[in-house]
């Protein structure tokens, strides 16, 4: 499956792809692609809280678009309605999947006035935000992917125990993860998170520092 921001780009991915030998065609591959022409854009709330994974999608494919901030402030009126640990859930996932994009500064700022009920007050919550946000940019995503590990596992009905969860939390290392959210997906337990590589060495040891 392919995920395009923009109808050339995935116009191409549609392909046709052909794979032969000599004069004869081994394989023809058309892959599934989401883009602009196939995704919608998700600009009614009731829609973005009944199905949250399309929105997010929509969201992504229409990161370029000019409707994008119309877009975000839907989802994230529908998400509202969610239970304080689906809001997180679903409030991290799209901040992780719009990445680099520009509706990522938006979507934090979104992220904030639904974590705080009174913004501009200087609650606590406002105050933890704002603490973050000064840090820095790295380390606060560092903290976001290693919150939605911990959450894809907990979900997932998975025990994580506490030496592993330490372990998750004080990695600074983006690579490590996004390697480590990528096994979050299909582990059978939190220990397969460290799968070893080829050289019998866990991955991602060296990238780790204390919190």
């Amino acid at each position: 499956m392919a995920v395009c921001r923009d109808r050339p780009t995935a116009d191409w991915a549609a392909g046709p792809f052909e794979c032969g030998v000599g004069p004869w065609t081994t394989q023809v591959t058309r892959p599934f692609v989401l883009g602009p022409q196939t995704v919608p854009e998700i600009t009614d709330p009731s829609a973005a809280a009944r199905r949250p994974g399309l929105a997010v999608l929509s969201a992504i494919v229409h990161s370029d678009s000019r409707r994008s901030a119309a877009i975000l402030d839907a989802v994230a009126d529908g998400w509202r309605s969610f239970d304080k640990d689906t809001v997180a859930y679903w409030f991290e996932t799209m901040e992780i999947a719009l990445a680099n994009t520009p509706a990522r500064a938006k979507w934090r700022e979104l992220h904030m006035s639904v974590g705080s009920y009174y913004p501009g007050h200087g609650t606590l919550i406002e105050e933890k935000y704002l603490e973050g946000e000064a840090n820095g940019e790295a380390k606060g995503e560092a903290k976001d992917r290693a919150t939605l590990i911990l959450r894809v596992l907990e979900k997932h009905g998975i025990d994580v125990p506490e030496d592993i969860r330490d372990r998750v939390t004080s990695c600074t290392d983006l690579d490590t993860l996004m390697l480590w959210f990528d096994r979050s997906l299909t582990a059978a337990t939190a220990e397969d998170l460290f799968a070893e590589n080829e050289d019998g060495q866990a991955e991602g040891n060296q990238n780790q520092t204390s919190a």
